[in-house]
């Protein structure tokens, strides 16, 4: 996955930034709606419980406190260590701020706006609107964050990237199901973190020492 974006491979990685702006473009006029609407309609008590305590692990804090505090404590100690932590750092906090950035530029009604009131897309004039929550549905922050997280881990641990990714499939999912987002804006979300963990890997944390030995641990 990750030589098939490799960032000293543009050709491959416009290529895939094609491929999923068509996608989302056409899950926004054609799939976003229905799959939104048939998921609300088929959710039980118990099922509403298992993805709110899911979507939980989407969020930031659960990977930069722990990142930041272990590049702090192992930087003398452990040095290794303490580079994979600020890749974990790095990842998730660059990925999510490049996804709050886009919220503000491409501010657009979440779900339950649609659901309660019928509106439904962007607004024409998103800086004169400022900051509001009911329009940060695109992309999925949280989806950011569980992607390029698992990104760094599946480098850093390939042996259980498998694991990870499918971690990451269901947190993003978590936000279809509790009503958050639609499905282009996990899309777009994934897509942001999981090309902020190359980008990061390509440029600071390629063929550093780091990942060999976390490896081993």
């Amino acid at each position: 996955m990750f030589q098939i974006l490799d960032m000293n491979q543009p050709f491959r990685w416009t290529t895939a930034s094609i491929a999923v702006f068509i996608v989302c473009t056409v899950s926004f006029f054609v799939a976003d709606i229905p799959i939104a609407l048939w998921i609300q309609g088929h959710q039980n008590p118990e099922s509403k419980v298992i993805f709110k305590l899911l979507t939980r692990f989407g969020q930031s804090e659960w990977y930069l406190v722990p990142g930041f505090l272990a590049f702090l404590v192992f930087r003398k100690q452990k040095p290794s260590v303490s580079r994979a932590s600020l890749f974990v750092f790095s990842a998730v906090a660059v990925s999510g701020l490049a996804a709050d950035l886009l919220k503000y530029l491409l501010p657009r009604a979440r779900p339950g706006i649609f659901l309660d009131g019928g509106l439904y897309g962007f607004r024409i004039f998103p800086l004169m609107h400022g900051w509001d929550n009911a329009w940060n549905s695109f992309p999925s922050g949280h989806s950011a964050t569980a992607f390029s997280a698992a990104a760094v881990f599946s480098i850093l641990f390939p042996r259980f990237r498998i694991l990870f990714f499918f971690a990451a499939t269901l947190i993003a999912f978590s936000r279809i199901a509790v009503g958050k987002h639609y499905v282009s804006d996990v899309i777009a979300g994934s897509f942001l973190g999981l090309g902020t963990c190359i980008l990061l890997h390509t440029l600071y944390f390629r063929d550093k020492p780091d990942e060999q030995a976390l490896t081993q641990i």
